[in-house]
């Protein structure tokens, strides 16, 4: 009996180390995942939003900063119109650090004159961090001039039509000006006629009647400072019309005409029209045919085929031109 009695002990004796070792193996565990848990907590990166700078009518670069708590952390923006955003910047790499890295993302295809929410988001391994939300509001689209004077060159006397579009925030039904400077260009930029307003899509147009020299053109708005478009030229060609008559002389006929504005002196060609190139069948110059005009008559050597004028003009308010196709059958 006295030998149960030992062994009884024996056994109640081994299973009290077996609970104590068991008790110690889970306070170990309970450490071990504690101090996991505090190391996770601990690289959790952090996001702080910043501000917006060099904000345009459709562009923006965002700014904030990110400490990455050891771990190798990303980064990135979400904007949008409200605060469920939409839009997400590229991502961009905050390192492993364990001080705060000032960051900048530039975003691009904004809306003008609109508010945008945005905020930074950074993420490593150990988890997800969010800035707070930020706004910031972009520009108008500033205005802008472009024009077109047709058709180029006119020929003298005929119309010109000056067209073109203010572009930009609230461009319609703005004032805008025709200004000119004629040929020598000598006497700067004077406003012509009266002002038009823009239509709903920023378009304008003004048609000027007889055209007389050559001259630029520009259109300035009347905002403060003013808009002023690129300058367009305007060619003013001389008016040609020439005509063609048999002569006694088989295989030879006349080429006459006049030429408006008076430019006597200058010089004439006959040519005759191959393959699409002019070749010189004979010249002369031009005459006085009273105070407005000048005249030309040149005995030529024809064939069958098509005949031009071209009245070259060099150094005055005109350019050169040619007259209209003559037929020789």
């Amino acid at each position: 009996m006295g030998d149960d009695l030992k062994a009884d002990e024996g056994r109640e004796a081994g299973q009290g180390r077996r609970w104590r070792s068991a008790v110690a193996l889970t306070a170990a565990l309970v450490l071990a995942l504690a101090t996991s848990a505090a190391a996770t907590a601990a690289t959790k990166p952090s996001a702080t939003t910043g501000g917006a700078k060099s904000v345009t009518y459709d562009t923006a670069t965002l700014g904030g900063s990110v400490n990455p708590q050891g771990s190798a952390t990303s980064y990135y923006f979400q904007y949008g119109p409200t605060k469920a955003y939409g839009g997400q910047s590229a991502i961009g790499s905050a390192g492993a650090g364990v001080k705060g890295v000032a960051v900048a993302v530039p975003i691009a295809g904004l809306q003008p004159l609109t508010i945008y929410h945005y905020r930074l988001v950074a993420v490593n391994a150990s988890g997800t961090a969010l800035g707070s939300d930020h706004t910031f509001q972009t520009t108008k689209v500033p205005l802008s001039l472009a024009i077109l004077a047709s058709p180029n060159p006119v020929t003298f006397g005929g119309p010109v039509v000056i067209q073109g579009t203010l572009s930009g925030t609230n461009s319609a039904g703005r004032s805008v000006i025709l200004q000119g400077n004629p040929w020598p260009f000598t006497v700067g930029f004077q406003n012509i006629g009266n002002p038009e307003l823009t239509n709903a899509a920023g378009g304008f147009s003004f048609t000027l009647l007889g055209a007389a020299v050559s001259e630029q053109f520009r259109v300035v708005t009347s905002t403060n400072p003013p808009v002023i478009s690129p300058v367009a030229s305007e060619n003013v060609a001389v008016r040609v019309v020439s005509h063609i008559a048999r002569t006694r002389r088989h295989g030879y006929a006349r080429v006459y005409g006049t030429v408006t504005p008076a430019e006597n002196g200058a010089q004439v060609g006959v040519l005759r029209i191959t393959h699409g190139h002019g070749v010189l069948a004979g010249g002369t110059v031009l005459r006085a045919h009273g105070t407005s005009a000048s005249s030309f008559s040149r005995v030529v050597r024809v064939h069958k085929g098509v005949y031009r004028v071209l009245v070259r003009i060099v150094n005055v308010g005109q350019v050169s031109a040619y007259g209209q196709p003559l037929l020789i059958r």
